[in-house]
């Protein structure tokens, strides 16, 4: 490949989750804003949640059959091994068709297949682990890649040392630039300026833990005169709509993140890798509430990698029920402690990280 090609081919491959897609996303925005005649493909996963939302922001994605392993033991597990052929067999065939320059992998099931088909056919890639405990499809492809751009210190303990840059993950453009007042925030929601705000998110999916525990808080906290803004998920939003009232607004989901941050004064959040970074780039004083249901239990890693610095709160989930009311109530009625936890998180916000990847990315195709 000649160094002085102007436009480039990229794959990008994962996904899963919400934390695997939008960093994706936001990557891929970035070379385009870069270079408008970059072309780019998505592999994901077939049935997973990248096929419906890369196309809605316009590109073009393939899935892959991939699967799995179930937990527990079932018929679905015996089709694993033949689903992980055909996906190598396909994203063999597509690397051949794309020709891509560099092929990125951001976590999830379709990027294992995909970029051992890229590194096997020549292409170079790299490697974006969102975790403070690294995913197993970035293990295995680690000693392959070129670069791997990491968020969180000491990843050495997974990765070669000489191949890590550390550069964040990258958020979205509304949320590392807010440019909506608090005011105008709560209006939007309907609530009333004048009083402490408390805003509740557990993932795109919804937590069953948050919205439990929030159940025993909201009509203390209404009471004691502070306001809430809840997004419940859509599965559990039919039950808990009914707690609604002028100062508890409650939402299924939240697309307007931005004036979501903008609103609070205390966040309650799942730890998941894009909230974390989310979170310290706005500089909320937060309260953690890690899901246990993930793999190697990282939310809970990416969640300590801030109570360490006296940077956030942890509540853990087994404890909320108990827990959460306390805890609430003792931060939103201190106001140092809001603001020591607000200067802390603050040092650790990463807010060029999609910059900096895409910087590596092009230094490694104009190679």
């Amino acid at each position: 490949m000649s160094n002085n090609k102007s436009t480039y081919r990229v794959i990008i491959s994962g996904g899963g989750t919400g934390g695997h897609i939008y960093p994706a996303i936001a990557i891929a925005n970035e070379l385009k804003h870069r270079n408008p005649a970059t072309e780019i493909l998505f592999v994901g996963a077939l049935g997973r949640m990248e096929m419906e939302k890369v196309p809605k922001v316009g590109y073009k994605i393939i899935g892959l059959p991939i699967a799995g392993i179930q937990r527990r033991f079932t018929l679905k597990n015996l089709l694993v091994p033949f689903k992980l052929l055909k996906s190598l067999f396909m994203a063999r065939q597509i690397v051949k068709d794309f020709k891509p320059d560099l092929a990125i992998g951001v976590g999830g099931y379709a990027s294992g297949p995909l970029l051992k088909a890229a590194i096997r056919l020549g292409v170079p890639a790299m490697l974006q682990e969102q975790n403070s405990f690294a995913g197993l499809t970035n293990k295995l492809l680690a000693s392959d890649v070129k670069k791997i751009c990491v968020a969180y210190e000491g990843m050495e303990a997974f990765f070669p040392k000489e191949k890590i840059q550390l550069t964040g993950n990258p958020v979205r453009k509304d949320i590392s630039a807010i440019s909506v007042s608090r005011e105008e925030a709560l209006q939007s929601f309907g609530l009333d300026a004048t009083k402490k705000t408390v805003l509740v998110i557990g993932g795109s999916l919804g937590a069953r833990t948050i919205n439990n525990s929030m159940k025993l808080v909201v009509g203390e906290l209404e009471l004691k005169g502070y306001q809430v803004l809840w997004q419940t998920g859509a599965f559990y939003y039919n039950e808990l709509k009914a707690l609604g009232t002028a100062a508890i607004c409650v939402r299924d989901f939240i697309y307007e993140m931005d004036k979501a941050y903008a609103a609070a004064d205390v966040v309650v959040s799942r730890a998941g890798a894009l909230s974390v970074s989310e979170l310290c780039l706005v500089a909320k004083p937060s309260i953690l509430v890690p899901s246990p249901n993930v793999a190697e239990d990282h939310q809970t890693k990416n969640a300590m990698a801030l109570v360490n610095k006296n940077a956030a709160v942890l509540v853990k989930d087994i404890d909320a029920d108990s827990q959460l009311k306390e805890t609430l109530l003792n931060l939103l009625g201190d106001e140092n402690k809001q603001q020591e936890l607000a200067q802390n998180i603050k040092q650790l916000a990463k807010p060029n990280a999609t910059d900096s990847i895409v910087d590596e990315a092009i230094a490694i195709m104009s190679k």
